[in-house]
């Protein structure tokens, strides 16, 4: 009997080990460190999460485990996650119910981005535009994320609105209903950082969108049909015609 009809969530769960195979790929998984979690009951306190310190590129469907984030308990069972991904996840899957999906990373250009003493992202661009207004900025790093900072972190999720968190000194969360919905606003989040630190490298003046044209921009993405189901989708034929093993 395969896998697909021995484990719950398949769905979730495959859509998972792609972000993370494709997350490698992109360099933007950092060692065997950095956690994605996907809610799979109504309150989002249960959820998936990619088990502690296995490398992105290696993790299958069949991989993931189940964390309840009412239950310390679950740090002591198999293939637990570490104490960070705990705090910082179960955090907010407990205090952010909206936050279904929820991908946490420390990619250079939002990382370098978060490590500037202005970490606002100016819209000077299509992608910078989409994140105008969309994100929080957490000023108030204060180390590792366990219990008490990943609660912290949580709570400055009040703007639904808003689904990247600039983490200061620290690298970036994104949250959202679906896996194919988070992924896609990682990546475009980590390109219009890049995009925003390359022209800052330049050290000439940035051409800055107007506020309107650039909340125009943001609405118009936010509305533009399926962008996150085809591209998850395209990913996962390129890596199924790779024979990559995600999805066992």
């Amino acid at each position: 009997m395969s896998n697909r009809h021995n484990l719950t969530h398949w769905d979730e769960r495959t859509d998972l080990a792609a972000a993370f195979h494709w997350t490698a790929r992109l360099d933007m998984h950092e060692g065997v460190a950095n956690h994605f979690s996907m809610a799979i009951n109504d309150d989002g306190t249960r959820f998936l999460m990619n088990p502690n310190q296995m490398h992105f590129s290696r993790i299958k469907a069949s991989d993931m485990i189940i964390v309840d984030a009412n239950d310390p308990e679950t740090l002591t069972g198999p293939n637990a996650p570490d104490p960070t991904a705990w705090g910082l996840h179960g955090g907010l899957h407990r205090h952010c119910p909206h936050a279904r999906c929820a991908m946490h990373v420390h990619s250079i250009h939002a990382t370098v981005l978060a490590s500037l003493a202005d970490s606002r992202l100016p819209p000077i661009d299509q992608n910078c535009a989409t994140f105008f207004n969309r994100y929080v900025i957490d000023e108030n790093y204060g180390g590792l994320a366990f219990e008490d900072e990943g609660a912290r972190c949580a709570a400055l999720f009040t703007d639904p609105k808003q689904k990247v968190m600039i983490m200061g000194n620290h690298g970036v969360m994104v949250i959202g209903e679906t896996v194919a919905e988070t992924f896609n606003r990682m990546f475009y989040f980590e390109r219009a950082a890049e995009t925003y630190i390359r022209a800052l490298q330049t050290g000439q003046p940035l051409r800055v969108l107007p506020d309107d044209i650039a909340e125009k921009t943001a609405r118009e993405l936010e509305q533009y049909p399926e962008q996150d189901v085809r591209h998850l989708a395209e990913l996962r034929a390129i890596l199924d015609e790779e024979g990559a093993s995600y999805a066992s």
